[in-house]
């Protein structure tokens, strides 16, 4: 994955635009040594968002299987021990 200075994207933002549209490259940005953020083609982006909606998925089917077993507790008595 190739590195470029924040202030270097700032001042080339359109080629380094293109690099990752058109050239499929991975952009890590970095400001004072410190990696900062990340410019990635839409593809990439795309199956992270695959990935996190899968995980999530995953923990909801771990959640209600967990509800099932152990069971659940009504919102009115949450609501009562909060005081709201």
């Amino acid at each position: 994955m190739n590195r470029m200075s924040a202030g270097q994207a700032r001042k080339d933002l359109s080629s380094a635009l293109n690099r990752v549209a058109y050239g499929r490259e991975r952009l890590v940005l970095h400001r004072r040594g410190k990696d900062v953020a990340a410019l990635v083609p839409m593809e990439d982006l795309a199956l992270l968002e695959a990935l996190e909606e899968r995980l999530d998925l995953d923990d909801a089917r771990a959640a209600l299987t967990e509800a099932r077993k152990k069971g659940t507790i009504p919102w009115e008595k949450i609501k009562a021990e909060l005081g709201l």
